[in-house]
């Protein structure tokens, strides 16, 4: 595996190892010498499998310079719900409080809201590289759901201008309204238009620092199937400006070995990443967890410290 930027992410199909690598580099890179974070974004968290350790929504410290955590999305809900309520408690007539507390009840509810906290915890701790870490190692949720959350930002800022944009209309409809209020309100005053502003600047950091200080390492096994899946995030990956590392081909069983066309699925596949190349991973004897056990199959992965 190739790192030559602070932030990787190792994301592919579910079941292909992706876990267990990106445990495995991130550890490598603090036996390197960085400080390193390896964080799970899949909402079924398997990392403190891989680590043999037990880990929660702060990071942890799972070996020497290394730290982990899994990051409990529905908690983060709760709390920018409740963050949002206190906002609204502070800017609307308290009349209208049951209302909004009934609105964000549903909200809270709403598909794709745990998704975009966990953005948020992701992004936390993207602006936290360069200071306290010197790497960060994502360990993503399986493809389809790696691919949302790198376009997250993107998508949600015109979100954000938008709601910017009315409760500027609002204010400014407000202000006319009342003959003895002030023209132009100031922003100070309004907690939401703050808040707003604040989180549209930060979706457009975290945007451009995606495409400029991130890598997206894929993981596919030798098999048809998966080959494919990987084929379409590497072109998705690509036309979206994302970079990407070496396509790391794990599992790959001893020569001879009984499968299922593993030679001619792992021919494929070399050939399909020839112009990007690949790092290939043999088949362990046994499951790769724990920290031993890591630093073995990280010998495989070829490591190169950020720029």
């Amino acid at each position: 595996m190739l790192l030559t930027t602070p932030i990787t992410f190792v994301g592919g199909k579910g079941g292909v190892g992706k876990t267990t690598l990106a445990a495995a580099r991130a550890l490598a890179l603090a036996d390197a010498g960085l400080r390193v974070l390896v964080l799970s974004t899949d909402p079924a968290h398997s990392l403190g499998d891989a680590l043999e350790a037990s880990l929660s929504d702060e990071p942890v410290e799972a070996a020497p310079r290394l730290w982990a955590c899994e990051p409990d999305a529905e908690a983060a809900v709760r709390r920018r719900i409740a963050q949002v309520a206190e906002d609204a408690r502070r800017a609307v007539p308290t009349a209208v409080m049951p209302a909004v507390h009934r609105h964000l009840e549903q909200a809270g509810s709403s598909p794709g809201m745990a998704e975009s906290a966990l953005a948020d915890l992701l992004i936390d701790r993207m602006e936290e590289v360069g200071d306290r870490w010197d790497a960060l190692v994502v360990d993503s949720a399986p493809t389809g759901h790696l691919l949302r959350l790198l376009h997250l930002p993107t998508l949600l800022t015109p979100w954000v201008v938008g709601l910017t944009r009315q409760r500027e209309r609002a204010n400014r409809a407000e202000a006319f309204a009342d003959v003895v209020g002030r023209a132009e309100p100031e922003e100070d005053d309004d907690p939401l238009l703050r808040r707003l502003h604040a989180r549209r600047h930060r979706l457009e950091r975290a945007s451009a620092r995606l495409r400029e200080d991130a890598v997206v390492a894929l993981v596919t096994v030798p098999r048809r199937m998966v080959l494919a899946e990987t084929a379409r995030a590497v072109d998705q990956l690509a036309d979206a400006g994302f970079a990407l590392d070496r396509v790391v081909v794990n599992q790959i069983p001893p020569a001879g070995a009984a499968g299922p066309d593993t030679a001619a699925a792992l021919a494929a596949t070399r050939e399909r990443f020839a112009e990007q190349g690949t790092v290939e991973v043999p088949l362990q004897d046994t499951e790769p967890t724990g920290v031993e056990r890591l630093r073995h199959l990280a010998a495989h992965l070829g490591t190169r410290l950020p720029a």
